[in-house]
């Protein structure tokens, strides 16, 4: 049997839970959530990284998707309801492949009917708006990690790409990991400062997640995680999701990236903006200035640092399909995770060791989230603390 054959049936058992795909912000983006303009029942390869017959064949069983809106957008709770609004009409609208998950057991039991777990994340704590009852809304709808921040700091927690405001988490955010944690909401560390990061592992009661971060002692880029943080989450018992933007896990890639940022802030588009009119000026920049290209082998470079730093036990996938322009070669889309998968078999990953990087370790981590709730809930009621009372 050949490593892709040995893959391929290990995912048939196994398959992987992916901590982050944006389909729901690029269908937004796109086509303004006209589903029907993007089936993604049939392959959508001109437009999207993400369909479901990609999904099967890179051996998906359980997708976070994001429902995250940018930081600097007006009305950020309203357009995060819209984002809420889009994965459950991808439900309903897909009821024969994709199963609306809330916890573990509803991700085992999507894989025992064949069918694909959804559930979602949010993408900064901007989408709170610095309210405790819009974060329990939140998880009525749904939601089941919330990312601390995105690229910009939030009133109350420092991002990892801007300027230190808090010193990590102030009193009203460290009230935030308190109430995610009395919820079952998983703390999600991707995006955050190192120092944010420390300050919720200080905090937090439950284990954590990093839904896409990879390593950054193989790759020095700020949105990945330190090592002092990975060694830190054998005793949390959270999970770091590897990430496969190139400009995170590449170090040649991360120079190259800062240029192409300036190109596209220089033609009047937000650097991460992956519209069609956008992804033109990318093109064009990539034509005259050819990006390093980060591989299957480069992810897994910092899958086997991971390993080690953090413990096989503490290491999951989270693509970021859909929330990034480039991706490595023979990770292309959302069908390519066998590709890495074969790539760890060669590097000598046992099966086991596989099955808790695609499978075990993320629904173990939100099973773990739902037991410590399920004890604080029986101490304490929700909190009602305004940030203006905690923080002055």
């Amino acid at each position: 049997m050949t490593s892709s054959d040995e893959a391929r049936s290990l995912l048939r058992e196994f398959p992987v839970v992916d901590g982050h795909n944006d389909l729901p912000y690029a269908l937004r983006e796109q086509v303004r959530y006209d589903l029907g303009a993007r089936d993604i029942a049939a392959h959508q390869n001109a437009h999207l990284h993400t369909d479901i017959p990609r999904l099967r064949e890179g051996g998906v069983g359980a997708q976070f998707w994001s429902v995250y809106v940018r930081s600097d957008l007006p009305g950020a709770v309203p357009a995060t309801l819209e984002q809420i609004d889009c994965v459950r009409q991808l439900i309903a609208r897909y009821p024969g492949d994709l199963r609306a998950a809330l916890t573990a057991a509803d991700m085992e039991a999507a894989r025992a009917e064949g069918r694909i777990a959804s559930l979602m994340g949010a993408e900064g704590g901007h989408s709170i708006d610095n309210s405790l009852g819009t974060l329990r809304a939140l998880y009525a709808l749904g939601v089941r990690y919330m990312t601390l921040t995105h690229n910009d700091n939030n009133d109350w927690a420092d991002s990892a790409t801007d300027e230190p405001k808090v010193g990590g988490l102030s009193a009203f955010g460290r009230e935030v990991v308190r109430e995610m944690n009395r919820l079952g909401m998983l703390v999600d560390l991707s995006h955050v400062a190192p120092a944010t990061m420390r300050a919720a592992l200080d905090t937090t009661a439950a284990p954590v997640i990093f839904s896409h971060s990879s390593a950054r002692a193989v790759c020095d880029h700020p949105r990945n995680i330190p090592d002092d943080v990975l060694g830190r989450l054998s005793a949390n018992g959270g999970v770091a999701m590897v990430t496969f933007v190139p400009k995170f896990v590449l170090q040649a890639a991360v120079d190259w990236t800062a240029a192409a940022d300036d190109n596209m802030r220089a033609h009047g588009f937000h650097h991460l903006d992956t519209g069609e009119d956008a992804m033109k000026i990318h093109r064009a920049f990539e034509e005259s200035h050819p990006r390093p290209v980060a591989t299957t082998a480069t992810v897994a470079d910092h899958l086997d640092h991971m390993r080690e730093t953090a413990g096989v036990d503490h290491i999951g996938i989270g693509g970021d399909y859909d929330g990034t322009a480039f991706t490595p070669d023979g990770l292309n889309d959302v069908s390519g995770y066998p590709n890495l998968i074969a790539e760890l078999l060669d590097r000598g990953w046992s099966r086991a060791d596989l099955a808790k990087l695609t499978w075990q370790n993320a629904v173990r981590v939100l099973g773990a989230a739902e037991d410590v709730a399920r004890d604080l809930q029986s101490t304490r009621g929700p909190s009602n603390a305004t940030i203006a009372e905690l923080d002055g």
